[in-house]
């Protein structure tokens, strides 16, 4: 399992993603689920995956094989959602391949991802894309979309996320939201991979890992435990 999030805010775009991976209780192993396609002042496209690690792996080596080849491409279409259709054509073209015989051993074709960026020309877009290669894109009414072990963050992302927040605020928001996942789902695990785009920059400029012990980490962590128990403590009582 994983934990995957993008936040699309009037600012900007932020994205992260956890690195553990596991197949069974007593076999985990940390992979980067974030992959990156810049060119500076052209695009900035970002995929953040989710499910089986062999799916996932060969839909990007995919991507890669074909973005230098003479067909379309990631570096060669012209809009977000042209990159979130190639992005399906990978998911089903692997999908057809391996299928019937991950059926065979009784599994089945697992990848999901969530696509964040902009390309020269129009807006910042945010997809999630499912394992059937159909996605949804996010837009003002729901600034962020999950993937993964999704249910113990969104909590915390429903009350202090909004298209309008701020991007170090809607960041924050996103780490807490990291370590209430980790808490309570030992399949999601450091180290977190974090990137945030500044709308229209058109190129990377924030982008940070953060490892066991991360002294920024521990410390937002630290507070927002006790922040959390101080509102809790001032509930006016209950009266019978």
């Amino acid at each position: 399992m994983t934990y995957c999030v993008g936040v699309k805010l009037e600012a900007g775009l932020i994205l992260a993603s956890d690195s553990r991976t596991h197949a069974g209780v007593d076999n985990f192993a940390k992979f980067c689920k974030m992959t990156v396609f810049e060119r500076a002042g052209d695009r900035v496209l970002v995929l953040l995956s989710s499910g089986g690690l062999a799916a996932t792996q060969a839909v990007i080596n995919v991507l890669r094989q074909r973005a230098v080849s003479d067909e379309p491409n990631v570096w060669t279409v012209a809009s977000m959602f042209d990159v979130a259709n190639l992005v399906s054509d990978a998911m089903r073209d692997i999908e057809r391949r391996d299928g019937p015989f991950l059926e065979s051993g009784g599994l089945k074709f697992n990848a999901s991802f969530i696509l964040g960026g902009q390309i020269a020309g129009e807006g910042m877009r945010l997809f999630r894309l499912y394992a059937e290669g159909n996605f949804i894109e996010a837009f003002t009414e729901t600034p962020f979309l999950q993937t993964g072990e999704a249910k113990y963050g969104k909590p915390i992302l429903d009350l202090a996320v909004s298209s309008t927040a701020t991007m170090e605020d809607a960041t924050k928001c996103v780490l807490v939201s990291f370590d209430s996942t980790m808490i309570s789902n030992l399949s999601v695990g450091m180290p977190i991979d974090l990137l945030c785009y500044a709308r229209d920059s058109l190129r990377v400029t924030m982008k940070r890992r953060f490892d066991e012990h991360d002294a920024y980490f521990d410390a937002l962590t630290q507070s927002w435990l006790e922040g959390t128990r101080r509102v809790f403590h001032e509930l006016p009582a209950l009266e019978w």
